[in-house]
């Protein structure tokens, strides 16, 4: 068995997972996360803002010691859609370096086609449509994981919709938020989505005009649908194990988007079972999946905890063992030291 350290450095969130992995299973896996909004502005200025790299260099310094306090023998970083659009990544990356991390800008479309696999495992042989729903991009994966065989990986799209990015160019910094803000926001969602649900056939197998043997249930994973499910059930403390696999129906997210477009951000960050620091963000993560919901005609979707991380350390083993990614992909990684 294999201890290995994952960082994956996200728009909105850094997180850490430190697992064990043998013969490309994953045993045990433990997860830690830091809103650090390495996003913050990028949209706007097309460059990550000094702040935001200290947040998130402070924070991955403290997740280094951790991982070889925990007895990781190696790690990987990956930084995915904020990294993917900045000018000046290389700023970070080569701070990242000095850690002793070998980071990773990683296409959205292999960022999908990790946290498909890391998804899958608990879907096994269904046809599934795994929405990775992040700060500044949803990533789209469709297909299956059949028992003892290769995943059937049938498409997969990194589309321009996430929390933050919606949250920046349509809804208020402060809240409340008018119904013609929302209004703009679900038009940009929906005309980014359709045209990935066209091209990939990712309309739900009962909507009128699906396509035979599309998807049958979506599962969505992020930390917009994560904090629903904490403040649908008012989880304090946060409860992995009460979020992973529960369900939302597109009437909760309906009536949730209603609820926190009438309150100010202050008054989000109050909530029982949201996280503050991602109060301003959290309306757009929910008409960012809303929309998707709408377009793909799905009228339910399951959350999943075994995200992009699950699938990173799958394919970081075997870096180490020598043999083939499921996904084609493998990070490249470094000893900790």
């Amino acid at each position: 068995m294999t201890r290995l350290a994952c960082i994956d450095i996200g728009t909105v969130t850094a997180r850490l997972a430190v697992a064990d992995v043998e013969g490309g299973r994953v045993v045990r896996l433990a997860k830690h996360s830091e809103i650090c909004n390495l996003g913050q502005d990028v949209d706007a200025t097309g460059r990550l803002n000094e702040e935001a790299m200290a947040r998130v260099l402070a924070c991955v310094r403290g997740y280094v010691q951790s991982a070889r306090e925990a007895g990781a023998v190696a790690a990987c970083c990956t930084l995915t859609s904020a990294a993917r659009d900045a000018e000046n990544s290389s700023v970070l990356g080569a701070e990242l370096d000095a850690l002793g991390l070998d980071p990773l800008i990683i296409p959205g479309q292999v960022e999908g086609a990790l946290t498909f696999l890391g998804v899958t495992h608990d879907f096994c042989g269904q046809r599934v449509l795994v929405a990775d729903n992040g700060g500044g991009s949803t990533e789209l994966a469709f297909g299956s994981a059949p028992e003892n065989a290769p995943l059937d990986l049938r498409f997969v799209r990194s589309v321009d919709v996430g929390c933050r990015r919606v949250s920046e160019n349509f809804l208020s910094p402060v809240g409340p938020d008018d119904p013609a803000a929302l209004t703009r926001a679900h038009e940009f969602a929906a005309e980014a989505f359709a045209p990935a649900v066209r091209d990939g056939g990712l309309l739900a197998a009962d909507a009128p005009g699906a396509s035979e043997g599309a998807p049958g249930t979506l599962v969505v994973t992020g930390g917009t649908v994560t904090s629903l499910v904490a403040i649908k059930k008012r989880l304090e403390p946060y409860d992995p194990a009460q979020v992973h696999l529960a369900t939302l129906e597109r009437a909760d997210l309906e009536e949730l988007e209603r609820r926190l477009a009438a309150l100010t951000v202050e008054e989000r960050a109050a909530l029982p079972g949201l996280v503050a620091k991602r109060a301003p963000v959290i309306l757009g993560g929910v008409v960012a999946v809303l929309e998707l919901m709408r377009q793909t005609g799905f009228s339910r979707l399951t959350v999943s905890e075994s995200d992009l991380l699950f699938g990173l350390a799958v394919a970081a083993e075997t870096t180490l063992a020598g043999t083939s990614s499921p996904v084609g992909w493998a990070p490249t990684m470094r000893t900790l030291r």
